[in-house]
């Protein structure tokens, strides 16, 4: 998007480099904090269903083989080798004709019997090798328990779709799916995650109108910008969680902490029968206490946590069965990656954007909490190599902090919460690929003429995506 700005130096020479990244990195990981019930300062208004949602979606646009960190990457041969687009082939794979042991019949093959949340829960369809692969579209769709079981309930919705609709077409089922998701990625994800000006800025009157696209332009086909695979789309870090309770008797964090929890939530193999998940502690398919007593404390919704320049601590250090290479730690990782890909500092891409960049001290380093312990610190107080030169991963995340919102969450008791979110850098990078990928699909929900709605009504959100998945 911005090739043009000279690549962002944190350093002299690559050890240089590498070293007061890692500085940042580990300034931006939190200490040890176990998962548990109850409110949370860090908790945003979002559910946290939203989270995976998030990831779900970036598996669904991209993938790129080429993340080895021990090499210079380019971002000119970074080859987005399925279709960046909105349009399940994470689910679909080749379809039923090419892979059909991942079917039966026009429906998805269902895994093993899985207890503790919904009565039909089922874990994903897999072979019989130690440990058991999942047989699904992306294999990436089973790194943990949640995303795994997300990408469970897109294979349900497929098959109550094909029951509902009985002699319809394959292809024709898949339209429709694909037209529920767009529109719970448009209307409902997108609003939840970007400042609302900056949505209002692309649109004409209320709809999206893809000339005010002003930075995502392709010439033959979509493509995947660096600086939305590889620092803007990458907020979805910062959302995660410590834990999650996924039922009455299940309370893990998302990755092992040893010596305290030497299990986490995750993935790549054969899933725990006992973890089914109760999907109203993830997303409000019901209405729940906020607050109260331990037993409702342990059935509240969940929230994500704020977008703020703070990754949980299981994210620190990462699993082998996540990264086979160093570093550990997810906030260096990104940083590392960055870096290596050639991306421009946070100001000079605001400054081509027109956009006035933010000043050092207001760059913080930090949980974006209401009421914090002490003042948080700038990012120079880390280095000052980065005075005026924020890496861009951080930038946004530390731009969205200063753009909060007032959310009513959807629980019995009145509650609001302060919610960053995506600014004009990073809103606006986000929403003009998502916008920009959804125009260039000829057979996309915004090129649809005149325009559709869902049949329940323009209100449709993911939980009422995962309420029909569910057969309620």
């Amino acid at each position: 998007m911005f090739r043009s700005l000279p690549p962002a130096q944190f350093g002299s020479s690559e050890a240089e480099n590498a070293a007061n990244l890692h500085k940042l990195g580990d300034a931006m990981s939190s200490s040890f904090d176990p998962p548990k019930d109850g409110k949370d300062d860090e908790e945003s208004g979002i559910p946290a269903l939203y989270t995976y949602l998030g990831q779900f979606i970036d598996h669904d646009l991209t993938f790129d083989p080429a993340s080895s960190l021990q090499k210079q990457n380019d971002p000119d041969a970074l080859t987005d080798f399925r279709t960046p687009a909105f349009d399940l082939d994470s689910v679909y794979g080749r379809g039923p004709d090419d892979q059909p042991y991942v079917y039966n019949g026009q429906a998805f093959l269902i895994g093993d019997p899985l207890n503790g949340g919904d009565a039909n829960a089922a874990d994903l369809p897999r072979n019989n090798a130690n440990p058991r692969r999942a047989l699904i579209g992306d294999p990436r769709n089973d790194e943990n328990t949640i995303v795994s079981q997300l990408q469970g309930l897109f294979l349900r919705f497929h098959n109550r779709t094909l029951q509902d609709n009985p002699g319809l077409p394959f292809e024709n089922v898949q339209r429709l799916v694909r037209f529920h998701y767009q529109y719970v990625v448009i209307k409902d994800f997108l609003p939840r995650i970007v400042d609302s000006r900056v949505l209002n800025d692309l649109k004409s009157g209320p709809h999206y109108d893809a000339s005010q696209l002003k930075f995502f332009h392709w010439k033959h086909e979509p493509f995947m910008p660096i600086e939305f695979s590889a620092a803007a789309y990458r907020l979805g870090h910062s959302m995660v969680r410590p834990g999650y309770r996924l039922n009455d008797s299940v309370l893990l964090p998302i990755f092992p902490v040893p010596p305290q929890f030497p299990d986490g939530l995750t993935g790549f193999r054969a899933m725990n029968p006992a973890w089914g998940i109760d999907w109203g502690r993830f997303t409000n398919i019901d209405v729940r206490k906020y607050d109260g007593t331990p037993a409702e404390q342990a059935k509240r919704l969940q929230f994500a946590y704020r977008i703020d320049t703070a990754l949980v601590n299981p994210l620190k250090n990462l699993p082998p069965a996540v990264v086979s290479n160093p570093p550990p730690s997810l906030a260096e990782r990104n940083l590392l990656r960055g870096w290596r890909l050639g991306l421009p500092s946070g100001q000079d891409v605001a400054r081509a954007m027109g956009i006035r960049p933010l000043a050092d001290h207001d760059i913080l380093i930090g949980q974006a909490v209401d009421a914090p312990d002490q003042p948080l610190g700038a990012i120079t107080a880390v280095s000052n190599v980065f005075k005026g030169n924020c890496p861009l991963w951080t930038y946004i995340l530390a731009e969205a902090m200063h753009h909060k919102h007032s959310v009513k969450i959807p629980v019995q008791e009145n509650i609001h919460i302060n919610t960053p979110r995506l600014g004009p850098v990073g809103g606006r990078i986000v929403a003009e690929v998502f916008l920009g990928l959804i125009f260039g699909d000829k057979s996309s929900l915004l090129r649809m003429e005149p325009p559709r709605e869902p049949q329940t009504g323009p209100d449709y959100a993911l939980k009422d995506f995962v309420a029909y998945a569910l057969g309620r």
